[in-house]
């Protein structure tokens, strides 16, 4: 689906109808195209029908929990989704980034913030023309990086990442066997505005070890950070 008039497709999912009016509200101009809905079937309908760019995802939902509706949404598809939720435990932070979501923001939140958060997600996740370069693959033994594409392959059998999986990915990969600093990773990868915890990280590299099925694709080095390398 093209974009309307340049703006970016918004679908927000959310129960409680002051904060959804706040969103609504907070979005509306000519920058975004919102749609709201205040049920996980429905966002999961949305998805295919509305086509959104992004998806602001309540937990508390009606008929399921938004960590179920987070966890459909990225079986089939690899649009950003940040969580926006009155959940402030570590753990529920941690759950929801392990299962897909690229952010989490708590509730109350000021609408700048949020909008802020948005375009962040948006450009990490969003192609970038220097993916077009003359380096659109890199090749480890059984593992193939299609940068240019976004996706990549293990055996010849596609491995789904989330946007901010294969960003990590792309970035631990640019200089294999080289160690990355857990402070310098956060740093890039989840941009100068990050302020969470490095568990998110650890939450990020728990889940590609599992889809690689081999934790030696990314080795934790104690105290300093991470390597990737192909395993032996």
């Amino acid at each position: 689906m093209e974009r309307q008039n340049g703006n970016m497709r918004v679908l927000v999912v959310e129960d409680d109808q002051s904060v959804a009016d706040g969103i609504l509200d907070g979005l509306s101009g000519t920058t975004f195209d919102t749609r709201h809905v205040t049920t996980g079937e429905n966002a999961l309908k949305e998805l295919t029908s509305f086509e959104p760019e992004i998806v602001l995802l309540d937990l508390g939902l009606p008929d399921m929990d938004g960590t179920e509706v987070c966890r459909r949404m990225r079986a089939i598809s690899g649009v950003p989704i940040i969580v926006v939720s009155a959940r402030d435990e570590e753990i529920d932070r941690v759950v929801a980034l392990e299962i897909g979501a690229d952010d989490y923001v708590v509730k109350p939140f000021g609408m700048r913030e949020l909008v802020a958060r948005i375009g962040a997600v948006t450009r990490r996740t969003q192609p970038e023309e220097a993916q077009t370069a003359p380096e659109s693959n890199r090749v480890f033994g059984p593992l193939r990086i299609d940068l240019r594409a976004q996706r990549v392959y293990l055996n010849d059998e596609e491995i789904h990442l989330t946007p901010k999986e294969f960003e990590l990915v792309e970035y631990l990969s640019s200089d294999p066997g080289a160690v990355f600093k857990r402070s310098d990773i956060l740093h890039d990868v989840w941009d100068t505005n990050w302020y969470g915890t490095s568990k998110t990280l650890d939450a990020h590299i728990a889940a590609i070890r599992k889809k690689f099925g081999h934790a030696g694709w990314i080795e934790s080095v104690r105290g300093v950070g991470f390597r990737f390398e192909q395993p032996q």
